[in-house]
Formats: C-alpha cells, structure tokens, sequence
C-alpha cells in the first residue's frame, strides 16, 4: 500500500466565495490589539473543552483591548449544525471551536470567513501536514489548535506476559494478536467497531485514499476504492480468524476487559491516554506504553490524523482582526499552548506547543516512559491529513449500517466500503453537489 503524501483538501474557490467573507486588507496587515480607536473590542467564543475558560482569563488579564466572553457551545456532532443556525440567524459568535470534520461543510455552506490575509504571519507556527487541515484550495479559514496524529497506546505489561512483540507494521499487529489469542483465550489485542468512521477514513488515508476530495469543481467520493478494499480486507481477515473484537469501544464491558488484561491495544491517537487514564484502575498505571501508529509498509512513518479541532472566525463578524489576534494568541503563542496543553489537557497544534509538551509529566497510565512526549513530538512532525467531505455524518451512519450487516451475515467487508461510498456519492448528487464520476 502507498503512503500519500501531505495534500490540502480540495474546494474551489468559486465554490466558497459567494458565501465566506474576508477582511478586505491587502494580506499585510497584522491584527491589532483593539480597534483602530483604541477602545475596547468584545468578541464572543464559543469553545467547549473542559479549562478554555481559564485560557480565556489568561488572554483577559494581557489584553485589556478585547476582551471574550465565553460560552459553552457544547461539542459532539451536533456543533456545527448550531453554528451554522446561528451564523443564518445573525446570532453567531465572533470565534468558534470547529473540529477538522465538521470544517468543509461549514465552509462551503458560508459560515466562516476566509482568513488568509490574516494568517500568513503564524503559518509558520505549524507543519506543513497540520496547516493543511484548515487551508483549502491555498485559502486558510481557520487556525488549528489541538491535533490528534494516529500513535498506538498498549499495555505494555500484558504484551510481555503473553510473549507479543510490540508491532511495527500491520502484519506485525496481525502476528501479535495471534501470540495474545494463543496464550489467553479471553484476551484481544484490540476492538475495530464499525462505528469508528474517523479510524476507517484515517487507516485508508495512510494506505493512500482520501474518502473525499474537490478538484475541477466537482466532488469525488473514494470511499471504497482500491485502497480502502484492502484495508477492508485485511482487518475481515483478522476478525474472521478471531484475531481481533469488533466491539464497541469504552463500554462498561470494553472497560472491564481494558482492565482484566483482556484488551491490550488501542491504534488510535495521541489523546488516547488521557482516555484510557479515565476508565483504567490503578492496576493499571504504569503498565501501558506509547508507539507508533503501525506501518503498512515498513519505513513509511507517515501517519494519519484522528481527531483534533480548530478555531475560526465566522463570517458574521465584525471584528475579523481583533478575533485573529485572540486565535493567534490561543493557538499559535507560547503562552497559549501552554495554556491548551496544561489546562484542557489536549496536545497543541502548533510546534512550539508540541516543544513544551516534552517537559511535561507523563500520565500515570504510562509512568516510566520517560520519552513519551519527545516520541510525541516525532509523531506529530510527519502526517497524512484526512480529507473531510459535506457529509462526513451520513456516512458515519451508512458505514456503522453496512459494516455491521457485513459483520453480521459474514459478507464483504470491502463490499460494505463500496457501499457506503456509493451512498455518499448518492447523497451528495442529491443535495445538489457536482460530484465527479
């Protein structure tokens, strides 16, 4: 399987510009702290991350010319959607928290603004993999904060017990599922529930697909294409070999599992320890480690991102440049990532955040691994981004549909990739999108 190089997602240009506005500068202005005459400039946020209100406190007390005001917008899917009534009603706030699958529907729907004349001075604050999360068509409509670039968290301990090797590649993965499944029957090495569409997109984005991509005009919807079939493929062949669970993650039974010994692995993101601390038992601090993400080729340690959000800058508002200086503060200064990685707890987008997190203390879920951060680091510095469509909600559902009646009746799972690919495509068409053949 290839490994995609960083690509920014595609979307026209004259699909957007009729519906996102722009700050009129030339490009070389630089926001202010204020308005030009000197009073004070209120912006409204809405964030939902337990601890952004102290990072607003912080930004408060040092810039005494704009001052935000907080509200708990509340995440889940459902957070674009109310962003989106809000920016139609005239109600919306000035920044939002928009997380990087909700992104393209909200920009092509009109509800952020472009910021690129603003956003060329902190570009640099970041990779070229993680900028191209929020930069479409070479036009920038948000900044990103926090990144979830895919490493695998493992019980360290168990795997030495029932004599695994930690896997490198996939096919490694696969070798030591069937070491755990010989030395204990109860044991798996890891769940793949049909649910997970961002896994499914990320794990095919690193084989060399991306379920959605514009170019020309048009949409193209490659879910289910020779990529993605083999990643089907290969994880059907575990499953019907008994190799791996197809249950759901983090459920009263996962968890007992997690801490029994009897799931032993979690291939997802950097933000999966603080999870995992969450549900773990004391037992089992100190038995679980960081890795990479497994490779399908050896060598290839590119890695796809799972997860993460960004701020923006709605096109309603009257204060574009006042609210990039906050989301530059937020999100691209010192202090700021100091702040998103102490007090939410979320592992900062930008380079100098993801720096300051190597002198961090670990999670006492993985204590005694003292390059935790630096491997961190390593991880964040080398990504595949996901390429994200209109209607990544729909095809959450179709795929959880079709995956699990693949599941249930023992048919293909590629075929069920197929199928929700032919969905999306459908779905699409019907909403009135140029989609390509």
């Amino acid at each position: 399987m290839r490994v995609l190089a960083p690509v920014a997602i595609g979307l026209a240009t004259a699909l957007v510009a009729a519906g996102c506005s722009s700050s009129g500068t030339d490009g070389t202005t630089t926001p202010s702290d204020g308005d030009a005459s000197g009073e004070v400039v209120n912006l409204e946020f809405w964030s939902w991350p337990v601890g952004t209100d102290k990072i607003v406190e912080d930004f408060n007390a040092t810039h005494p010319n704009i001052q935000v005001n907080l509200t708990d917008a509340g995440g889940g899917d459902d957070s674009a959607a109310k962003l989106l009534t809000a920016v139609r009603s005239g109600e919306a706030p000035d920044v939002s928290t928009v997380e990087y699958t909700t992104l393209p529907s909200l920009v092509i729907a009109g509800a952020v603004a472009d910021i690129s004349p603003y956003a060329g001075d902190i570009q640099d604050a970041f990779t070229e993999g993680t900028w191209a999360q929020t930069t479409f068509d070479g036009v920038t409509y948000a900044v990103p904060q926090d990144v979830g670039p895919a490493a695998m968290i493992y019980n360290s301990a168990a795997l030495q017990e029932y004599g695994a090797e930690v896997p490198v590649t996939w096919q490694d993965y696969r070798e030591a599922a069937q070491t755990v499944r010989e030395a204990n029957s109860d044991a798996y090495i890891g769940a793949f529930p049909p649910s997970e569409l961002g896994f499914w997109a990320s794990v095919s984005a690193q084989a060399g697909s991306q379920w959605w991509a514009y170019e020309d005009g048009a949409w193209s919807i490659n879910i289910g294409d020779d990529a993605s079939q083999e990643v089907a493929d290969f994880f059907q062949g575990m499953y019907e070999d008994d190799l791996i669970s197809v249950e759901g993650l983090l459920t009263a039974e996962y968890n007992s599992k997690l801490n029994s010994n009897e799931m032993l692995s979690w291939p997802s993101a950097l933000w999966a320890t603080g999870v995992i601390q969450g549900v773990a038992e004391d037992s089992q601090f100190g038995n679980w480690r960081m890795t990479n993400f497994p490779q399908w080729n050896a060598g290839d340690k590119a890695v796809p991102y799972q997860g993460g959000s960004s701020l923006v800058v709605t096109s309603t508002s009257e204060h574009p440049e006042a609210a990039m200086e906050f989301i530059s503060w937020f999100n691209a200064s010192e202090e700021g990532a100091n702040d998103v990685l102490t007090m939410t707890g979320s592992y900062p987008a930008s380079v100098v955040g993801q720096e300051l997190s190597t002198s961090q203390e670990v999670s006492p879920l993985v204590e005694g691994q003292d390059d935790y951060y630096d491997l961190a680091a390593e991880i964040a510095s080398d990504t595949v981004p996901v390429s994200w469509g209109p209607n990544v909600a729909y095809a959450k559902t179709v795929l959880d549909e079709e995956l699990s009646a693949a599941i249930v009746n023992g048919t293909s799972w590629a075929d069920a990739f197929v199928a929700t690919g032919d969905a999306v495509r459908k779905d699409l068409v019907e909403q009135g999108y140029d989609v390509a053949e």
